[in-house]
């Protein structure tokens, strides 16, 4: 890792804990049929790329998820309650990790990302750790739906690869999708899947990216 000099970390699964199985069970009890081909990690239905993509609205969104179940009696807050119910939060050690990997790095977040979770998430960030959003961590913070574009996509790779005039080769993406880091390794950047059995801090300290 001694070449690396950039890094740029996806958010969910990565630095924020989000439980998609939390999100299918809420569908389901709302009655969302076939709730796996609905909405889970990999592969979901057109209308969530559409919404991280700020393509369309909340309103819009809300409006999609009443037609693609065939239950338009449902309220906003019942859909927002189920969309909201994968975010979990924050580890304990990750805020301070990122500084201390902002002190040797240049540091970037990537996330996809979408109107309704990202208002709760800039509200749990300011309820639970008096920040007033993610941008401390970082020398930039991208969301998705603010840049109408997503991972996997290329274009978002090279969009903030030349905005920061960023080697490839130096940097390093951190992402819990492999779909995502495909792409970013074709541009020639350095990737790491971030599983379940692994914490952002065992890796940044096995890795040698950050010493004891």
């Amino acid at each position: 890792m001694n070449k690396i000099k950039n890094i740029i970390f996806d958010y969910g699964n990565v630095i924020f804990t989000i439980d998609f199985n939390q999100a299918q069970r809420n569908f389901s009890e709302l009655g969302i049929k076939n709730v796996e081909q609905f909405f889970a990690h990999k592969a979901h239905n057109p209308i969530f790329d559409q919404f991280e993509q700020g393509f369309i609205s909340p309103s819009e969104f809300r409006e999609g998820i009443r037609e693609v179940s065939g239950i338009p009696g449902l309220t906003d807050t019942e859909i927002d309650h189920a969309w909201n119910s994968l975010l979990i939060g924050v580890p304990e050690p990750n805020h301070d990790l990122l500084l201390k990997v902002k002190e040797k790095y240049r540091t970037f977040l990537l996330s996809n990302n979408n109107e309704i979770h990202y208002n709760w998430i800039m509200d749990y960030l300011k309820r639970e750790h008096q920040l007033e959003s993610n941008a401390i961590f970082f020398e930039k913070d991208y969301y998705s739906h603010l840049m109408k574009m997503r991972k996997p996509n290329p274009e978002i790779f090279e969009y903030v690869l030349k905005e920061h005039h960023l080697d490839p080769a130096e940097t390093l993406f951190i992402d819990d999708s492999p779909q995502h880091l495909k792409t970013a390794a074709s541009l020639g950047m350095h990737t790491h899947l971030l599983t379940s059995e692994e914490s952002l801090e065992s890796y940044l300290f096995s890795s040698g990216l950050l010493e004891n």
